[in-house]
């Protein structure tokens, strides 16, 4: 019987645009794109140049580190563009779907260091993270435990796990307890059902960060100073199980695209990587300045139209109004009901702040020192005092950091906070620079 862990702080957040149960078939891109920058922790190197022909699941980029750790081809097609930017850095490759369609076959592993081997190649090691420094997996490291987070309570965001999913589920979390000397946890919202014979089922309930695996872990069973965690969502521990039943990559995503900017908000059945010029055709105004976010809008990574991919972990695309344009009578003075404001600066709280609200990119505040008032702790559920860890960032004071409890979180649980921050601090950039910085030192 799964146990249920109620989550008390934290913040729905009310964006307009939430997707239909409406589902179309992407069956129009013919450029996909894989992106080394959401891979972190390696140095990725080109395996393919441009004009190759490639098979969906060959290796389109490989570790400096470890030559088996690669980043595969979610099509078959032809290599169509290594992008570079400053100092030859690669920012995406590209690759221009054929007509015909192979996938590389990796086998049926039947031992640990086999199917070790087949995740690492496939590119679905890849798509994991561990704890501490929330990068790719460390190789040959032993995880004390593996999470697996079966919902996603970020805004607008949609279920996880369908019937599809569910199938392959079990197989990829029975997969997944090889790997660890300790026990495979697997999240759900409470109330979906979700049941496994091999993980330890948890139900969460409450506001977002809820369906954060950095919550779901720190309520569980937290990360202590020498100790190391995996985690990913159970979309990719679905596809490890058809990985290690069938030897080949599914590499298809359901994809909601969301926001108030987005013409006709549902979920769209494409592939990892697709092109958003095709994705997003016709569903954007032309006559406004948008700004497009593959992800949501607390932790995705903004994204050009016409050159953009979806990111990692292709899940949802936002489109929200860019603000450039706008002219305010009053501006934070305003009695507008339809601002909104986690203080209640404005009245709309008395219309109700559950109701959606059409909110733009704009920061809405000018950049200032941190102000120890205690609001980061009201959407903080971790058992951490947040405003002194990101001040120890700040000062590189790695001894303070780790008895904050770096260990234990990630960029994307400073989020919630960094919206809220009446600083304007950009505190997820601010978490990424120390366990960057951290792993840099002590490694």
């Amino acid at each position: 019987m799964s146990k249920i862990i109620k989550i008390k702080k934290g913040l729905d957040i009310p964006l307009e645009g939430a997707a239909s149960d409406r589902t179309t078939v992407d069956d129009r891109s013919v450029l996909f794109g894989i992106t080394p920058d959401d891979f972190p922790g390696y140095t990725w190197k080109a395996a393919v140049k441009a004009g190759d022909m490639v098979a969906a699941g060959d290796a389109l980029l490989y570790a400096k580190e470890d030559e088996r750790l690669c980043l595969t081809s979610p099509v078959a097609g032809k290599v169509a563009e290594i992008h570079r930017g400053e100092r030859r850095k690669i920012e995406y490759v590209s690759v221009e779907k054929g007509e015909r369609q192979e996938s590389r076959d990796f086998g049926k592993a039947t031992d640990k260091n086999a199917r070790m081997d087949a995740l690492m190649r496939s590119g679905l090691f890849a798509m994991m993270r561990q704890r501490p420094f929330d990068i790719v997996p460390f190789v040959g490291v032993t995880p004390r435990d593996i999470f697996v987070t079966a919902f996603d309570t970020a805004p607008l965001a949609t279920e996880m796990t369908g019937g599809e999913e569910r199938r392959w589920l079990e197989t990829g979390l029975k997969a997944l307890a090889a790997f660890t000397s300790g026990k495979v946890y697997l999240s759900v919202r409470a109330g979906s059902g979700i049941t496994s014979s091999v993980a330890e089922v948890y139900e969460f309930e409450g506001p977002h960060p809820a369906g954060n695996v950095g919550t779901q872990i720190a309520a569980i069973k937290p990360v202590n100073k020498g100790e190391t965690v995996w985690s990913l969502d159970a979309v990719t521990a679905s596809r490890i199980g058809r990985l290690m039943e069938t030897g080949k990559v599914d590499y298809s995503a359901r994809v909601a695209l969301t926001g108030p900017d987005m013409k006709d908000p549902h979920i769209v059945e494409t592939t990892v990587g697709a092109s958003l010029a095709t994705l997003l055709d016709g569903q954007l105004d032309g006559q406004k300045t948008i700004r497009l976010i593959s992800g949501n809008v607390l932790t995705g990574v903004r994204v050009q139209t016409a050159n953009g991919f979806l990111r990692y972990p292709y899940r949802q695309v936002t489109a929200i109004d860019e603000g450039n344009d706008a002219d305010e009578f009053m501006g934070w003075a305003s009695l507008d009901p339809k601002k909104y404001s986690v203080k209640r600066t404005f009245p709309a709280f008395l219309r109700g702040l559950s109701k959606p609200f059409n909110f733009d990119a704009r920061v809405k505040g000018g950049h200032r020192a941190m102000i120890l008032s205690g609001e980061y702790d009201k959407v903080f559920p971790m058992d951490i005092y947040p405003e002194y860890l990101i001040k120890a960032i700040m000062a590189k004071d790695i001894e303070r950091m780790e008895q904050l409890g770096i260990y234990e979180v990630a960029p994307e649980d400073f989020a919630l906070p960094e919206f809220v921050d009446t600083s304007k601090i950009e505190l997820q950039k601010v978490v990424r620079d120390g366990l960057d910085y951290l792993r840099k030192e002590t490694l």
